[in-house]
């Protein structure tokens, strides 16, 4: 991803903020037979407050990735959205894209069976939580072969990175009036609607205005 400095991300609660709000992640790895590319969901490492992030894969993908031996690109996406030269007024203008991301490069450490357990346990919990009746990793139905099963299929893995490029373009370069009607416009009922974005630009520019 190329960086431009207007757009640069780089304060870590706010790289964390986007993490955790954004679980499913793409992993990339560049092997002997290529690029390889998987999609899991992915945790910050709760033990950690820097971004130190937690997962784990199916074991065909381990096998393809070589978790452990070489570097892993992690990919986090944000929220994202059209952006159309008709919200700009009249002057000369293209449409664009705004959006939130970062890469987070380093070479992942295989959790051991306990860890990888925990890892489960916890990915099961945030998202079964939001659940009127959460069904839980260790909860009946399910027995501990069952779950001994599903951990041995699996690789956990812990990822504290040693490359971040992340980028927060939400229309920076634009004036105060034009920014606003962007978000107006995101925020509405037309064919690019995006509430997501358009409250991801109002927390931007709020947080621009602050004094320093």
């Amino acid at each position: 991803m190329r960086q431009n400095p207007s757009f640069a991300m780089t304060d870590i609660a706010e790289l964390r903020r986007l993490i955790d709000r954004n679980s499913w992640m793409t992993l990339v790895s560049h092997t002997d037979d290529g690029l390889v590319a998987s999609h899991y969901a992915v945790l910050l490492d709760e033990d950690r407050d820097d971004l130190t992030i937690v997962g784990h894969v199916g074991k065909p993908d381990d096998l393809i990735h070589g978790l452990g031996e070489r570097e892993l690109l992690v990919v986090v996406q944000g929220p994202h959205g059209y952006i159309s030269p008709g919200w700009y007024g009249d002057a000369s203008n293209v449409p664009t894209w705004n959006f939130v991301s970062a890469h987070l490069t380093g070479v992942p450490e295989v959790l051991s069976t306990e860890e990888n357990l925990r890892v489960l346990d916890r990915l099961v919990a945030r998202f079964e939580n939001r659940m009127p009746q959460p069904r839980l990793l260790w909860e009946p139905p399910n027995d501990p072969a069952y779950i001994e099963r599903l951990e041995k299929g699996t690789v956990g893995f812990r990822l504290t990175p040693t490359k971040v490029v992340a980028k927060r373009k939400l229309s920076q370069n634009k004036t105060p009036e034009i920014v606003e009607t962007i978000i107006a416009e995101l925020s509405g009922d037309g064919a690019y609607a995006n509430p997501a974005l358009a409250a991801e630009m109002r927390r931007a520019h709020e947080a621009m205005r602050r004094p320093a």
